[in-house]
């Protein structure tokens, strides 16, 4: 299941692209399909382990084109072990609500992507996360849980306040947000629940079979209740000062 948009997230075979926060691996397996240069990176060590073994896989079993890379590092995004200027585009999934000095873990993603490079955030958009957050306490007081909520606007302010431009957006997984509202309402950590269970069963099988009607169904539903923001942004090709919003004009991306 993809959050980001790869008709707007363009990969061009080669591309040298982190996925901070890589998580499962769910957008790193796909940057790697596409025949990047791939860095899934993550906190978690066995979230790495499982990661590298499905790279593995993929290249067992041939859905990796030639010339493209894929490998794993461990570390912290407050402290990216990468060189200034490195990546040509980077990819942070639902990652910067769980981080408390968010600001800094965005100064390392402008620090290591490349001027002119392209970068795609994702976090749990406001309506449907501040509805779980109201259903269940359990749900965001979890070690390693979501620290904040934020708006679209404050999101896309803090990049820009750093010296990054703003480009389109869009919200994903409308189909979602009830899943999780029920999980709250019923108990997170109960998987056993009858109607959370039989929600789950409907949201594999969309995933799997991806019928029309559920498709059409989800992109009615993520302008108002999608369970995930997407925002795209730019670094700028040449040095400069974070400009005044009244100055600034959004790049396309």
């Amino acid at each position: 299941m993809l959050t980001v948009d790869f008709q707007r997230f363009r990969v061009t075979p080669g591309d040298r692209i982190l996925d901070m926060g890589c998580g499962a691996g769910r957008h790193a397996f796909e940057l790697y399909r596409r025949g990047a240069h791939v860095v899934a990176f993550d906190l978690d060590a066995d979230e790495l382990a499982g990661v590298e073994k499905m790279f593995g896989a993929m290249r067992m079993e041939g859905e990796v084109p030639e010339g493209a890379a894929a490998e794993t590092v461990r570390g912290d995004a407050l402290a990216l072990p990468f060189p200034d200027d490195h990546f040509d585009k980077i990819i942070a999934s639902e990652v910067l609500e769980h981080i408390p000095d968010d600001m800094r873990a965005m100064r390392e993603l402008l620090r290591v992507l490349k001027p002119g490079g392209k970068l795609a955030v994702t976090v749990p958009s406001w309506l449907p996360e501040r509805v779980c957050w109201a259903l269940s306490e359990d749900y965001h007081t979890a070690p390693g849980g979501h620290v904040r909520i934020y708006t679209r606007a404050e999101l896309e302010a803090k990049f820009k306040s750093i010296g990054f431009r703003v480009g389109g957006h869009h919200h994903a997984h409308g189909l979602h947000a009830p899943y999780w509202w029920i999980k709250c309402a019923v108990g997170v950590n109960d998987d056993g629940n009858p109607l959370a269970k039989a929600y789950h069963q409907i949201l594999v099988w969309d995933i799997m079979k991806r019928p029309l009607a559920t498709r059409l169904a989800e992109r009615a539903l993520n302008p108002v209740i999608g369970k995930s923001v997407v925002v795209y942004f730019a670094k700028p090709s040449a040095p400069s000062t974070p400009a005044s919003p009244a100055r600034e004009t959004a790049d396309a991306v």
